[in-house]
């Protein structure tokens, strides 16, 4: 009797259902709060991160110095962040890496305060910016040259991400920031002068990428591509619910569903967000020529992408399962 009882119950151990595994956590640092992040949020918000097994967050950090000290550190697993600083620590020998891509384009526009009403009137201006080796410090100066100013002609403040330069132009402690849309529409709404589109100035521009270190991401790999399959399918979700997405745009930008809307018409308009994931090679070496001029790269390295991404990530996520 004795026996037959241990027989069962090791019968019972066999067939009965292991309890489900516990989701992989990934902490995701955000750059900004902007469209940028729209399609990890959708991922987050309609389940497909929770479907890949995975259990996300979401923190702003606002400062590419920052994102990357805690990425090196564990603090943070991915980012959806700018490629700058990411290739500039590569080309350095630093073990960070751009994994996939997002915004391909620029999406802003020259946000001035009320009292500027053309280019001309940006002689003097002090210019918000993101920090000090990111995007805005490049494109503003690529915008300045381009206008005939000289770095005697204006100032550059870092002070954060685009809601905070909305916030400093109110007050009035910055003359002129590049605002992405809806931003840019409130702002136009509220008096303040846009000065146009800043593509004119700077077609090309790799402008957010999704970024990770190989330190922790090779050790993670099946995370790593399971993460970017979720914000693919985020993305996808995108392009054919376009009202839904409004929605989760509204909530997570603190904006209107209609201005949310109207942004990603924009967005599609101008082809901003890459529909794969995608990195775009002009925009690409658009960024490394210009850190090469800022010589925060040596003039004499080649334009080599092997050299600061790792798209095996990427590719695999690509693969149907």
């Amino acid at each position: 009797m004795k026996r037959r009882i241990l027989l069962l119950f090791a019968f019972t151990a066999v067939v009965a259902p292991s309890p489900s595994a516990a989701a992989d956590v990934v902490k995701v640092a955000n750059v900004s709060r902007t469209l940028f992040s729209l399609p990890f949020w959708v991922a987050q918000q309609r389940g497909f991160m929770k479907a890949e097994g995975l259990e996300t967050t979401s923190t702003i950090l606002n400062n590419a110095e920052k994102i990357n000290a805690a990425l090196r550190s564990g603090a943070m697993q991915i980012a959806m962040g700018t490629p700058e600083a990411v290739i500039i620590d590569a080309y350095k020998g630093g073990t960070l890496r751009l994994i996939a891509g997002n915004t391909g384009r620029l999406p802003h526009f020259i946000i001035a305060r009320p009292h500027i009403k053309t280019l001309k009137d940006l002689r003097g201006a002090n210019f918000g910016i993101l920090s000090e080796k990111e995007g805005s410090t490049y494109v503003v100066q690529d915008i300045a040259k381009a206008i005939g100013l000289t770095p005697a002609d204006y100032k550059m403040t870092a002070v954060g991400g685009a809601p905070t330069r909305w916030k400093l132009l109110q007050a009035g402690k910055i003359d002129v920031g590049l605002q992405p849309f809806p931003l840019s529409y409130i702002a136009e709404d509220a008096g303040f002068t846009n000065l146009g589109s800043v593509i004119p100035f700077v077609p090309d521009w790799q402008f957010t990428t999704i970024n990770a270190d190989l330190t922790w991401a090779a050790k993670n790999r099946d995370v790593v591509v399971r993460f970017l399959r979720a914000v693919q399918r985020g993305r996808d979700f995108m392009r054919t619910n376009p009202q839904e997405t409004a929605e989760i745009a509204a909530h997570e930008l603190k904006t209107t569903v209609a201005l949310a809307a109207r942004a990603l018409g924009d967005a599609d308009k101008l082809a901003i967000l890459d529909p794969n994931l995608g990195l775009t090679e002009p925009g690409l070496r658009k960024v490394v020529a210009t850190l090469q001029l800022a010589g925060d790269i040596a003039p004499n390295e080649k334009f080599d992408l092997a050299r600061f991404t790792d798209l095996s990530f990427w590719k695999a996520s690509r693969e149907k399962r």
